[in-house]
């Protein structure tokens, strides 16, 4: 195990590193059947989420799949039933914002997350995309974190919580 990784200015966990430089393990928190959250990401930058992959794996929860464009989230929506997809606004082959209304028009239960490197932008405020929050690039480790927690109590709650209650008041952009 080498020492934490740091990338976009966030320190990651321990991880195992091949001489590739493919991250083949990391150190992370055990976490129960219950609070554990089914991950879907979908951005386009093949580095980012692969180290994003890495860091939800490091909080315990799993990793369903690692796409690179919105039809493709699409189609990994239908066969996986994430809990949550963790999507970049800007992508080819389908922005993220239609992809996002594709999955919710076909499961309104659905949970997406944009992240967006864009700055704020009004159609991804979840009052009008339907998106559970928006994370700003860079991502904290600790708002996803958050974020992820809100969702596994809004699922163990069986989606009980509104999306007002869990984000922080006045602020729709994290």
């Amino acid at each position: 195990m080498g020492a934490p990784i740091c990338f976009a200015g966030l320190a990651y966990p321990k991880f195992q590193v091949c001489r590739r430089g493919k991250i083949i393990s990391c150190v992370g928190p055990e976490i129960s059947p219950l609070s554990l959250v089914r991950v879907l990401i979908a951005d386009d930058e093949k580095l980012f989420s692969s180290v994003l992959a890495e860091m939800v794996r490091s909080f315990g929860h799993e990793m369903v799949a690692v796409v690179h464009s919105g039809l493709d989230a699409i189609r990994a929506y239908r066969q996986h039933k994430p809990d949550v997809v963790l999507m970049d606004f800007a992508m080819a082959r389908l922005n993220g914002l239609t992809a996002c209304r594709n999955i919710l028009s076909d499961d309104p239960a659905g949970c997406i997350v944009f992240l967006s490197g864009l700055g704020e932008r009004i159609e991804l405020t979840p009052e009008l995309s339907g998106a559970f929050a928006v994370l700003q690039k860079p991502i904290s480790r600790a708002r996803l974190e958050q974020v992820l927690e809100e969702i596994s109590t809004r699922r163990q709650t069986g989606g009980a919580q509104s999306r007002e209650a869990v984000r922080p008041p006045g602020n729709h952009l994290a």
